[in-house]
C-alpha cells in the first residue's frame, strides 16, 4: 500500500446552523429515524467538522449547506434564507481558517437574485464555490432560470458542485429497496442534469465553468464519454476533460478508475458525503481505493488535495 497522501481535502462535506430544526422524513422505520437523528446531530455540530483536521486525518474539508436538509419537500428556500445560511457558513469556515473552506448554497433556479446573492457570498463573505441542486420540478440546470447563477459562477471563477436531490416519482418507487435504490434515484437526477449542460450546449457557451457532480453520477459521464463523440478527438474539445470534475464519494476503485480514464485523474475529487454517507476517517480508505485502482504517487496528491486546491484557487 502507499503512503497515505500528506494532504487530504474533503470536498464533500455538509453542514447546517446549530440552531436550525433538521427535517425527519415522515414514514420512515425506527431505525431509520434513528440514523438520521445521529446524522443531524453531527452535521449540525461544528466542533465535528473540525476532529478529522485535528486528528491528522485529512488537511482540510469543502464545507456546504443543503437547504433541503431543512426545508420540507416540495416548499421554496426563501431568497433571504440563502443569505442568512452563507453569512452562517461564513462563520463556520472562519473558525478554522484555511482548513474549513465554505461554498455558497444558492437556488440556483431563482435567476438573477441567485447569482446576485452568489456575487455577494463570493465577494463580500470570501466562500469559494458554490452549492446548487440538480433538479427542481422538472426543471435541469440546462433551464434559463438557471443560466444566470451558471454564468456568475463562469465570470467569478468558481466551481459550481452540483447536489443530487430526489427525484419523483423515481424515489418514491426506488425508495424501498434500501440505500442503492435512494442512491440510484438521486444519481439518475445527477447524471441527467449533467448530460443536459453537455447536450444543451451550456457548458460550451460557458468555457470556464467548472462542474463538480458526484460519484453518483458516473452513468451520464460514462454515456456521454461512450456514445457523444462531438466534444472527443484529437482537438482538444473535449468537454469531460475540459470542465467537469467528479467526487470519489463510496471509495470503490472500479469507479475512481472509470472516472480517472474518462476524465483524467486531475478532474478527480477527494469527497465522502460526510456525514451522511460517511462519517469515519478516510486517510487509509482513500488510499487503498486509490492503490486498487492503480493511481500512482503523484496522482494520488492530486485526488487527495491537489486537485481541490486549484478548482477552489487555494
Amino acid at each position: 500500500m502507499s503512503a497515505i497522501p500528506s494532504r487530504i481535502i474533503d470536498f464533500h462535506s455538509h453542514h447546517i446552523p446549530s440552531d436550525w430544526e433538521p427535517i425527519l422524513a415522515p414514514g420512515q422505520s425506527d431505525q431509520q429515524r434513528e440514523r438520521w437523528t445521529r446524522i443531524n446531530r453531527r452535521i449540525a455540530d461544528p466542533r465535528a467538522l473540525r476532529e478529522s483536521i485535528e486528528s491528522g486525518d485529512l488537511d482540510g474539508r469543502v464545507v456546504n449547506t443543503p437547504t433541503a436538509l431543512f426545508t420540507p419537500h416540495g416548499a421554496t428556500t426563501p431568497a433571504d434564507t440563502f443569505r442568512r445560511v452563507n453569512d452562517r457558513l461564513a462563520e463556520v469556515t472562519a473558525t478554522a481558517p484555511g482548513k474549513l473552506h465554505g461554498i455558497a448554497s444558492v437556488d440556483a433556479f431563482a435567476g438573477e437574485i441567485a447569482a446576485n446573492e452568489l456575487v455577494r457570498a463570493v465577494k463580500t463573505l470570501g466562500l469559494r464555490g458554490v452549492f446548487v441542486e440538480s433538479a427542481k420540478d422538472d426543471l435541469l440546470l440546462d433551464a434559463p432560470e438557471a443560466k444566470p447563477t451558471l454564468t456568475a459562477a463562469h465570470e467569478l471563477g468558481i466551481p459550481v458542485f452540483v447536489h443530487p436531490v430526489n427525484p419523483q416519482p423515481l424515489f418514491r418507487r426506488m425508495s424501498k429497496f434500501g440505500l442503492t435504490g435512494i442512491l440510484f434515484a438521486r444519481g439518475e437526477v445527477n447524471a441527467a442534469t449533467l448530460i443536459a449542460l453537455i447536450e444543451s450546449g451550456r457548458l460550451n457557451e460557458l468555457p470556464s465553468l467548472n462542474i463538480v457532480v458526484t460519484t453518483l453520477a458516473i452513468g451520464g459521464i460514462l454515456l456521454e464519454a461512450a456514445f457523444n463523440p462531438t466534444f472527443r478527438g484529437p482537438d482538444g474539445t473535449d468537454v469531460l476533460r475540459r470542465q467537469v470534475y467528479v467526487d470519489t464519494m463510496g471509495f470503490h476503485p472500479a469507479l475512481i478508475k472509470a472516472s480517472v480514464d474518462v476524465l483524467g485523474v486531475e478532474h478527480v475529487l477527494a469527497g465522502s458525503d460526510w456525514p451522511i454517507v460517511n462519517d469515519a476517517p478516510i486517510g487509509m480508505r482513500l488510499t487503498s481505493a486509490l492503490d486498487t485502482a492503480g493511481i500512482d504517487a503523484a496522482g494520488q496528491e492530486l485526488i487527495a488535495s491537489g486537485n481541490a486546491r486549484r478548482l477552489l484557487g487555494l
